[in-house]
């Protein structure tokens, strides 16, 4: 029989930084009355006594298979020696190579694509070339830049903006071999603010709650 409850568990996901999750496991328990952690399918799991849960995954879709404590789990978040982040929407794009948690290189470019028009007929179908075109060329510029940058690229990358703006990029040749990991990034038009904070998101962990 389904959950009978007027009240259904609401739903959350949360990017909590290494150095935070202790507190954050510490606070949930606190609110809920104590908690029982355990690991499953290769994430960190707590069990609340009202039936609030939660599941911490470590970034770069690693798989946790420690003992069920907090301070091993943490100690487990180490972020590749050689990774990238990728941020593609049609404003603009983002990259950055890290070693650790440093960004050893990165580059922030902005492009104008026009926005849609009103217009109909011919005049509808030129601006819509037009503005293919300049798509087009953003996105060839992105892949000029992620090719220099993240050159032999040893780890993962995480993306975010636009799919099919990253797909674009990515369809570059000298972009195949990459591999992209979660989670994905859903981002404004990048920034260097933007991109730094990406970067945070990327070596944080992802919290899963249910809070009944």
């Amino acid at each position: 029989m389904g959950d009978l409850s007027p009240y259904p568990a609401r739903v959350s996901q949360v990017a909590v930084p290494q150095e935070r999750l202790t507190r954050w496991v510490s606070n949930f328990t606190e609110r809920h009355g104590g908690a029982t952690l355990t690991v499953d399918d290769g994430a960190l799991s707590g069990v609340a006594a009202d039936g609030s849960t939660f599941r911490a995954r470590l970034p770069f879709a690693t798989s946790y298979a420690g003992p069920p404590d907090v301070a091993d789990f943490v100690e487990a978040i180490q972020p590749p020696v050689d990774w990238g982040v990728l941020l593609v929407r049609k404003g603009g794009f983002a990259i950055a190579r890290l070693s650790g948690p440093k960004t050893i290189d990165s580059k922030v470019g902005q492009r104008h694509v026009q926005g849609r028009t009103k217009a109909g007929g011919q005049s509808q179908q030129r601006f819509a070339r037009r503005r293919d075109n300049q798509a087009r060329q953003a996105y060839e510029a992105a892949a000029e830049h992620a090719a220099r940058i993240l050159a032999g690229l040893t780890g993962p990358i995480v993306a975010g903006g636009d799919r099919p703006a990253v797909d674009e990029v990515l369809a570059d040749s000298r972009l195949r071999r990459l591999t992209v990991v979660g989670p994905w990034l859903a981002v404004p038009d990048p920034r260097r603010g933007v991109l730094e904070q990406s970067v945070r998101d990327a070596l944080a962990v992802q919290v899963e709650v249910h809070n009944s």
